[in-house]
């Protein structure tokens, strides 16, 4: 012991604690803070440090040090203390709180070394999450912040039945790689980490919410929840070769829905769904070298989309709009706001010398011996390049929209551009000189990515999208309308099933309450006076007169004393 091995999310978890008592000029700086003593944490953490504790009759592993999960929390923490430089200008308490503790809760999750603690912290990401979408104030925010939440206790429902299944039948807790052989318990968490990764069929909760945040919300939102999934795919499920297909599916129908969308942040949004499946697709490859690629592509896909949301957040703090149809001529009114979110675009087509070509060329290098998955990745790439790296920038800031000139409402704070600074910085550094990043990986790595080969492929793909879309620049923006996904499978029946389960039982209890309403007016003025049931005023014709027939003050107090006396007697 060395005095370090305690789990890194007691530092958000105090930090969420003081959040409330402290100043509110004084949050934005506890926000910067208490993740970067976090990653401070994290990089001096001892190899194979742990904690154990009893619970009732289990032992618990609060922290287990692993390869895999250093990385995780390494870009964690300081993705998240990037985001409150970010974030400084805002003054939310709750956005504040939830954020720290949506962090804390993905952090807890990669360095637990047993499945009861991972779902704790699950489920704790899951809450705090919902309340940054909530946070967009919306009524859209509020409904999609409900569906979010309905979607993440499914995953933990899942989650929860395979985690006893498994527990009934082997006694083990402990987080581990599981072997190939079916079993229920396998399949269940399997289906509730792919639900938190976005497999399409569970994944309409990630368009329909990362959308509708704050500016400051979808940056932690785009961080957390899906990469904390493939950290639990590459340690539980690795070498399973159904994550290939899946992989391959979550690449190629995501960027197909991004070349579609018209807003930018669900562009993005679509964009983490295509991402993770390139980490998916290789962790079902499995081996040492794929696991390298899965973790390296986790960590630069975390720090260039963070990057690309910081630019998109501009835009909507600037303009209070995020729709290529109504944007357009922004480049000089944000240059620099421009420039670093091009890196990001750059990092994430897999342009060399950014750090999204070499993860991206582990990948592909992965997959390179099955012909389909390679050049199905290969044609993911393509729409990855032609949405976020030409079609998005260029209709939001290039793109001389004479129909509708978005009009600048403020300047982004020197924060926002601050923050994606030092983001683009740290994306060229891991692109032109990867090796820093090998040093953090699981596994020793010695990748070189820098063959011509690899080089010209990285290039010759982009250039040819570039000039296809160069031509038909002017056809391609589209219309600004909502292209519902799997989510039209109950959104689109909603008010019929509505009508038709609940608009009856709606009718019959409105129909009940208005019955006792009726009830209850007659009801009552009778206990005012019993008399009122027994006579008739004859001059009026009405029951009840006030002077005529309301009790004498003796009748009262007698009734009373009488009361008293019978209850007195009876408890004796």
């Amino acid at each position: 012991m060395n005095g370090l091995e305690f789990p890194p999310v007691l530092f958000f978890l105090l930090g969420a604690a003081l959040l409330p008592i402290l100043p509110a000029s004084w949050r934005a700086g506890a926000c910067v803070l208490f993740p970067a003593l976090a990653f401070a944490h994290i990089s001096m953490l001892p190899e194979g440090a742990e904690l154990r504790i009893s619970f009732l009759s289990y032992e618990l592993l609060l922290l287990r040090e692993t390869g895999m999960g250093k990385v995780f929390g390494i870009a964690f923490t300081l993705v998240a203390s990037v985001a409150g430089v970010y974030a400084w200008h805002m003054r939310e308490l709750k956005q504040q709180l939830a954020a720290m503790l949506y962090a804390g809760g993905a952090l807890g999750v990669v360095f637990a070394g047993d499945f009861f603690t991972v779902l704790v912290f699950w489920e704790l990401m899951a809450v705090a999450s919902a309340f940054l979408v909530w946070a967009g104030g919306t009524r859209e925010a509020g409904m999609a912040g409900f569906r979010y939440l309905i979607f993440h206790l499914l995953g933990g429902s899942l989650l929860l039945a395979g985690i006893v299944m498994e527990f009934y039948a082997t006694g083990d807790l402990t987080v581990r790689a599981f072997s190939e052989d079916v079993s229920a318990g396998k399949i269940l968490i399997l289906l509730g980490a792919l639900v938190n990764a976005g497999m399409p069929g569970l994944h309409a909760w990630l368009p329909d919410s990362y959308p509708k945040s704050t500016v400051t919300g979808s940056i932690f939102l785009n961080a957390f929840t899906t990469k904390t999934a493939v950290y639990m795919l590459a340690v539980c499920f690795p070498g399973w070769e159904v994550l290939v297909v899946c992989g391959l599916i979550m690449a190629l129908y995501a960027v197909s829905y991004a070349v579609m969308a018209n807003d930018i942040r669900l562009i993005l949004a679509y964009h983490i769904i295509s991402q993770v499946g390139y980490m998916v697709a290789a962790i079902g490859i499995g081996g040492e070298f794929a696991l390298n690629a899965a973790a390296a592509h986790a960590y630069n896909n975390i720090l260039y989309k963070t990057l690309m949301f910081m630019g998109a957040g501009a835009v909507l703090f600037m303009v209070n709009e995020t729709r290529l149809t109504h944007l357009g001529g922004l480049a000089r009114r944000m240059p620099w706001v421009v420039v670093l979110y091009l890196v990001g675009a750059a990092a994430i087509s897999g342009f060399p010398l950014f750090n999204g070509f070499v993860s991206k060329s582990m990948v592909m290098e992965a997959v390179y011996g099955r012909e389909l998955a390679y050049y199905l990745l290969a044609l993911a790439s393509v729409g990855t390049f032609l949405s976020v790296g030409i079609k998005l920038p260029y209709y939001t800031w290039f793109y001389r929209n004479t129909q509708r000139e978005p009009e600048t409402t403020r300047r982004a704070p020197g924060n926002m551009v601050l923050a994606m600074g030092i983001l683009a910085v740290v994306c060229v550094a891991y692109g032109v000189y990867p090796y820093l990043q090998y040093a953090q990986l699981p596994y020793p790595e010695d990748f070189f990515a820098y063959r011509t080969g690899l080089v010209v492929k990285a290039l010759q793909l982009p250039l040819g999208t570039f000039v296809v879309f160069w031509f038909v620049r002017h056809k391609i923006l589209g219309e600004a309308k909502i292209v519902l996904d799997t989510d039209w499978l109950y959104r689109t029946p909603a008010p019929g099933v509505g009508m038709v389960v609940l608009g009856g039982v709606n009718r019959f209890f409105s129909a009940c309450e208005a019955g006792l309403d009726r009830l209850i007016s007659r009801i009552v003025p009778l206990f005012r006076n019993p008399l009122r049931t027994l006579r008739i005023n004859r001059n009026s014709g009405e029951y009840f007169h006030p002077e005529a027939d309301r009790f004498p003050l003796g009748t009262s107090v007698g009734l009373t004393l009488l009361v008293i006396v019978v209850v007195v007697f009876a408890s004796l």
